[in-house]
């Protein structure tokens, strides 16, 4: 057995600088509560327009409290945020990046389909 002398290949110039874990942990954390078929969903049909409760279960068939329940994971996550319009609440994505990566894992999975 002969051991190489080779130096180990250089990194680009232009690669990206290794994240800290803090940062890694955050995007795990978002990553995770975009999981779930349902949220996908959700943040699917917030993607078109805000949505009251009432419509996303109207929209994709689950029951009321289902729906309650993932919007609250969404909104812990800092996906969604809900505005009280009297007697409802309106859920809107926070921003339009979670949505291009819903979207992306959508298409993907269509083109491999």
């Amino acid at each position: 057995m002969t051991l190489s002398h080779e130096a180990p290949p250089a990194v680009p110039a232009d690669a990206p600088a290794p994240l800290d874990h803090e940062t890694l942990d955050a995007a795990g954390e978002l990553l995770r509560a975009l999981a779930a078929p349902v949220r996908i969903a959700v943040v699917m049909q917030l993607r078109r327009s805000p949505r009251c409760v009432h419509e996303l279960v109207d929209t994709l068939g689950v029951t009321q409290p289902l729906i309650s329940q993932h919007l609250r994971v969404l909104k812990a996550a800092g996906v969604v945020r809900g505005e009280r319009r009297g007697r409802e609440v309106v859920y809107r994505l926070v921003d339009d990046h979670l949505a291009h990566i819903v979207v992306d894992a959508v298409e993907h999975v269509q083109e491999e389909s």
